[in-house]
């Protein structure tokens, strides 16, 4: 039995990546987007939405980090071993233990996305009374990301990789954002039953969905409007792009 409360939200976000492709020693959510750390974004979004918890799962250059961000009313807690995204949440079972509410997971690599969008996923998270709702793009060309696949009633069965995707999962052009809301019961103790039977051998939180639609848990999608939101840094290439995209919001 899931205990929901509308009322408590509380916000985790994954930012414990290395930034490989950045080419560059620093910690990838430290790399300023308009003249400030990258993490910030996601952290000040927490807290637009009223957050009464924000936790951050942190790894590469963890000190670093906590001295920028300290003050901030950010719970941080590592990830010392990279295995995955689902892995990445267990991190953070303990600092929820006492919550029940829901929780929106954001990443830290993600600084475009606004609070409106996630009022948004939220909206359609609480009025359809999900377990979990995922924040999907459509794009004309998916490439990597995972594919959302949805049954006759339009309920999320699972998202499937790329990389592990059949050719006709491939053809779906409904993407996975990495953006989430569940409810914190179902969340804390669905991760810690993930595999790692992949191409990658990491514990997906994408498989999730699967263990939802075993045990009857209602998952949706809730579709954004403009898929740049979401668009995560990876390469130097799309940090300038996000730079100047806020630089234009600003002005």
């Amino acid at each position: 039995m899931v205990n929901r409360d509308t009322g408590k939200l509380a916000v985790l976000i994954l930012a414990a990546g290395k930034g490989t492709r950045m080419k560059s020693d620093l910690a990838k959510v430290l790399h300023p987007v308009c003249g400030l750390p990258m993490l910030y974004y996601p952290v000040a979004l927490a807290k637009e939405i009223g957050a009464e918890r924000i936790a951050v799962v942190i790894g590469h250059q963890a000190e670093d980090i906590r001295k920028q961000f300290c003050g901030e009313g950010v719970l941080f807690v590592e990830q010392t071993e990279q295995l995955g995204t689902a892995h990445a949440v267990l991190q953070a079972k303990d600092i929820f233990k006492d919550f029940r509410g829901t929780v929106v997971i954001l990443c830290g690599d993600v600084p475009l996305l606004s609070a409106e969008t996630v009022r948004h996923i939220l909206t359609c998270h609480h009025g359809e009374a999900a377990m979990l709702t995922v924040l999907t793009a459509v794009l004309e060309e998916p490439g990597n990301y995972g594919r959302v696949v949805k049954g006759k009633d339009h309920t999320v069965e699972r998202i499937v990789e790329a990389r592990d995707a059949t050719p006709e999962e491939l053809r779906i052009r409904e993407i996975n954002t990495g953006i989430y809301c569940a409810e914190s019961d179902f969340l804390f103790s669905a991760v810690g039953r993930i595999g790692c039977a992949n191409a990658q051998c990491e514990y997906y939180l994408t498989d999730i969905f699967d263990i939802a639609r075993r045990e009857h848990k209602k998952t949706i999608a809730c579709t954004i409007d403009d898929p740049m939101e979401a668009m995560g840094i990876n390469t130097v290439e799309e940090l300038e792009k996000a730079d100047g995209l806020l630089r234009k919001q600003k002005v």
